[in-house]
């Protein structure tokens, strides 16, 4: 069963704290049945993959698009289609986590639910790239709803090492949707047209939202619900970006991101034009996802015995060697590899993220129990916006090779090392000490 954790009674609901106690398990608003474990997290996990869904099932489709559009079948205007959700996804962020630390959990995540299905259903409608475009930015907003929710619900009902095997399992399956979605995008393209494809986003999301409504309890404690208006939402932002451990590793992660968010947007037309081998795009797609899957569940198991932060900076070091690694090949071929050798250098890579990224937002987040929902926010919003901006700029340097995402893969990951060091004060390997008194620290007032 979930273990749920209650806040001490004297903490400030803006307290800047690094831990809460553990308590007899509560949950602040039961619904009609308690999840079980596997259900619990299960319906964690696939609202999460609505984020993803969003993405991966009309990579196959952009094709169509560019034809429908009247687009040139080399256009990479397209791609405005990932960052445009992306965007939306960041910016979302920043209204759903105050929301949902004024009224709840569960009334957020439906708002956004609902936003997501009408996105998709705009979208399947388009008739212009600059409306499918506008849509794919409201889409967005409407799956921030999902992601915020997700890792604050898991932040509201964890601790230590468990939150961050939690946040492996549920990321596992977000991670996990890549291998299915774009299979099933080419699936219904064979038998109808790219507006189906996001029609099968609106049927995902419907049955999720019923699940949802059925089984997720309300995480948010009372002591915990913040008033939303500006100053109060300006005090608790405060706390994350004056948390250095908070900052950093948020940072850090932007930086990963980036890479990420260069490669997810771009590997259509990589795998089409510099492997030249477009008809393997889903099954390349679906296979580094299974191997980034794969990790996260590895990781699920192994962080209790390695420890969350020494398994994050021993991650980031071999992260770092298969890049450069990935780099280097990318210079022998000229950018150009056989499938093979892209396939060896990504594979192990994206491994690397998968494992990175669950445990640092972990370490980000473990300060952040009285805030958890903006934290998610602010956190979450910096990675996707800032890391699509970044990201971009790869994108923008794509002549044909995989030159600069391979640059870009090392520049940005050094950045995270960098970012890492100063705040651990260089001092890696270091385990997940327990914080200091909560009734130590001073509160957070508005002022």
């Amino acid at each position: 069963m979930p273990v749920f954790v209650r806040q001490p009674s004297g903490a400030h609901p803006l307290r800047k704290v690094s831990r809460v106690s553990a308590c007899p398990p509560a949950v602040s608003t039961p619904v009609r049945s308690s999840p079980t474990a596997a259900d619990f997290t299960a319906l964690l996990a696939l609202s999460m993959a609505l984020v993803a869904l969003g993405i991966d099932i009309m990579l196959p489709a952009l094709g169509a698009i560019r034809r429908d559009l009247g687009l040139p079948p080399d256009s990479t205007a397209v791609a405005m289609l990932v960052t445009a959700y992306f965007l939306g996804l960041a910016l979302g962020q920043l209204g759903y986590g105050p929301a949902s630390d004024r009224f709840g959990r569960r009334p957020t995540l439906f708002v956004g639910y609902a936003i997501y299905i009408i996105g998709a259903i705009v979208a399947a409608f388009s008739t212009s790239l600059a409306m499918l475009i506008a849509s794919r930015f409201v889409w967005g907003i409407g799956a921030a709803g999902a992601r915020v929710i997700t890792v604050a619900v898991i932040r509201d009902t964890y601790e230590g090492e468990a939150m961050s095997r939690a946040m492996s399992f549920v990321m596992a399956i977000f991670v996990l949707v890549p291998i299915i979605a774009p299979l099933l995008g080419s699936a219904i393209l064979q038998v109808g047209d790219w507006p189906w494809v996001f029609g099968a986003c609106v049927v995902g999301a419907l049955i999720i939202s019923v699940w949802s409504w059925r089984r997720l309890p309300e995480t948010l404690r009372e002591e915990h619900r913040l008033e939303l208006r500006f100053r109060r939402v300006l005090a608790a932002a405060r706390i994350v970006v004056s948390d250095r451990q908070a900052f950093g590793y948020g940072l850090a992660m932007t930086a990963l991101y980036a890479s990420f968010l260069s490669y997810i947007a771009s590997s259509e037309i990589i795998i089409g034009e510099a492997l030249g081998r477009p008809e393997l795009f889903p099954f390349i797609f679906a296979s580094i996802a299974a191997i980034m899957g794969g990790a996260m569940l590895v990781n699920a198991r192994i962080v209790h015995r390695v420890g969350t932060r020494r398994l994050a900076h021993g991650m980031l070091l071999i992260y770092l060697g298969v890049a450069a690694g990935f780099l280097g090949m990318a210079g022998v071929t000229g950018g150009r590899p056989p499938v093979w050798a892209f396939m060896v250098a990504i594979g192990p890579l994206l491994a690397s993220h998968a494992l990175l990224i669950p445990n640092m937002n972990t370490i980000a987040m473990v300060n952040m129990a009285p805030v958890a929902g903006t934290a998610s926010s602010v956190i979450g919003a910096a990675q996707i916006a800032i890391g699509a901006l970044l990201g971009s700029l790869i994108d923008q340097a794509f002549r044909g090779t995989i030159l600069p995402l391979a640059t870009g893969f090392v520049a940005y990951g050094v950045i995270a090392l960098l970012l890492i060091l100063w705040v651990e004060r260089g001092h890696l390997f270091q385990p997940l000490l327990p914080p200091p008194d909560p009734g130590s620290l001073p509160p957070v007032t508005e002022g």
